[in-house]
């Protein structure tokens, strides 16, 4: 199975959200063709209500701990409660942020 389908399979038994996208954004970085290694998680579910953000991702990053230990380079998560998602988030989901390539910085030189 894909890591895709795996952190997909273990979304919806853990949190039954209303709305769910995972999206395999390795094809964006400097990775061999057809890696899983940099995701991108849409997620709303009723178990986010009243719950602070830091709570939200601590909860899907211990459901997928495997993944990320062994699997997962980059993560970008997006936990959203039904009211938030509908309110604004549904038409405006943020950009993944870019990534520096597991550590490399730019080649720009300091003054």
């Amino acid at each position: 199975m894909s890591t895709e389908a795996v952190i997909e399979q273990k979304l919806l038994a853990a949190f039954s959200p209303v709305f769910l996208d995972v999206l395999n954004e390795s094809h964006k970085h400097n990775v061999p063709p057809g890696s899983e290694s940099h995701f991108k998680v849409i997620i709303v579910s009723p178990d986010f209500e009243g719950e602070r953000l830091i709570k939200r991702h601590r909860a899907v990053n211990a459901v997928l701990a495997t993944e990320l230990a062994e699997k997962i380079h980059a993560l970008a998560l997006h936990t959203y409660t039904e009211k938030e998602w509908s309110d604004y988030y549904e038409e405006n989901t943020p950009l993944s942020p870019k990534c520096l390539g597991g550590g490399k910085r730019s080649a720009t030189p300091k003054a």
